[in-house]
């Protein structure tokens, strides 16, 4: 598998009988968001919990989600990330609750607290706005991670609102 094949996607919906049909068939591709070669793939977001499964917009375009860090913003989004080799992602943390699952290569993770853990594929990371880095320690292999970002209230920390840090400004067009 190459890191810039697009990922393939597909949509359900319903017919005007209420059957359930593929509404698109439609790759999407990667948009670099760091000069290492860093990718993210938008997949689909929503801008409502619950979300609006009458709502024919595609998800993986603009204005279904906004916002400088590409948090849900009141839904919730899924992307797919690949890391290049020997590339770390800026120290950030966002506001939103987000699960990681690693779908090839590996990925350190590594807290501002320090510590640091190895994931492979298969392995999940439930992060809960926590301030962390993703390093790809590999020199060959490209690290793929979905990522799954859900609403969360701001963390408090001794009175203290944490919001979104460092987050990479990621493509311009979604």
């Amino acid at each position: 598998m190459s890191h810039r094949e697009p990922i393939k996607r597909f949509v359900t919906g319903h017919n005007e009988k209420g059957q359930a049909v593929l509404v698109d068939e439609t790759p999407i591709p990667h948009k670099q968001i760091l000069d290492d070669g860093t990718t993210f793939a938008l997949i689909w977001s929503t801008d409502q919990a619950p979300a609006d499964n009458s709502d024919p917009r595609d998800g993986a375009k603009p204005p279904v989600f906004s916002g400088k860090s590409h948090n849900p913003n009141g839904g919730s989004v899924l992307r797919i990330v690949d890391i290049a080799p020997l590339s770390p992602s800026p120290m950030h943390r966002t506001t939103s609750i987000d699960y990681g699952i690693i779908l090839s290569g590996h990925c350190e993770l590594e807290l501002d607290g320090g510590e640091k853990r190895l994931l492979g594929p298969h392995d999940i990371c439930v992060q809960r706005g926590t301030n962390h880095i993703w390093r790809n320690l590999s020199e060959t292999e490209w690290c793929r991670i979905a990522f799954v970002l859900l609403e969360a209230k701001p963390l408090q920390i001794n009175g203290q609102a944490l919001g979104d840090e460092n987050f990479p400004e990621g493509p311009k067009d979604n």
